[in-house]
């Protein structure tokens, strides 16, 4: 089966990981998933939270955001609407833990990494992308600050990557746009590490429940999209 952009149903999208994309931060990436695209930026902080100190261990965390126009009608800022959407706070902290587990905490030292992602423009599979890539601008922090002699260690045990898939017209799919995601009979994300374990799994029948080889299927499209986005974050960084 053949998709609207000529995709076979296992395709990714094109994806493209830019580095350095901001001056300032210690780590930048713009990732695009197709038409997708999020600002990753690592900001280091030589703290911890409060119930964190004097543990000698370190601490990453993330914050997401939608500009108002990355989708095709304008959403208002969550600053002026003076609340944070369950949306919002939900993925940040999915890609807070999909981050921290990649991370040595003792060998990050009492410091903190924040990730800042914001969608500039979304078409479907946004927080996957936002996982993607705010590794990377991850991994670019944690080499500022090992340059810098700020870790007692390596703080990277691993890599971590996301990625979309779902039944759409009784077919699975891998990488879903916005129209395919909308369309869905079942939606589900997933996280990865580059060794190929689990760490999150977010699956959701929309319409009819789905079975066991449903989701062994969807799973299966989702090993084999994590294990490309992978070699790209690690093309990307010159591994």
């Amino acid at each position: 089966m053949s998709r609207q952009d000529g995709r076979n149903p296992d395709q990714l999208r094109p994806i493209t990981i830019t580095r350095q994309w901001l001056t300032h931060a210690e780590g930048s990436v713009l990732v695009e998933f197709g038409g997708t695209r999020v600002l990753c930026a690592a900001t280091v902080q030589d703290s911890v939270p409060r119930w964190r100190r004097g543990s000698g261990q370190g601490w990453v965390t993330a914050e997401y955001a939608m500009l108002p126009r990355a989708t095709n009608t304008r959403n208002d800022r969550e600053s002026v609407r003076g609340k944070i959407g369950g949306r919002t706070h939900e993925i940040s902290r999915l890609i807070g833990r999909s981050l921290r587990a990649c991370v040595d905490y003792k060998a990050l030292g009492e410091n903190s990494i924040l990730l800042d992602c914001d969608v500039l423009q979304a078409d479907g599979g946004t927080r996957t992308a936002a996982i993607t890539g705010a590794y990377v601008a991850l991994a670019d922090a944690v080499a500022w600050m090992r340059k810098r002699r700020m870790c007692p260690g390596d703080p990277l045990i691993g890599s971590v990557a996301a990625v979309s898939v779902g039944v759409v017209g009784s077919v699975p799919m891998l990488d879903l746009c916005y129209t395919e995601d909308v369309a869905a009979e079942t939606d589900m994300n997933v996280v990865m590490t580059g060794e190929g374990s689990f760490v999150e799994v977010q699956g959701t029948a929309e319409g009819a429940p789905f079975d066991r080889d449903v989701l062994n299927e969807l799973l299966d499209l989702a090993v084999g999209g994590c294990e490309e986005l992978t070699l790209i974050q690690q093309e990307a960084l010159g591994a």
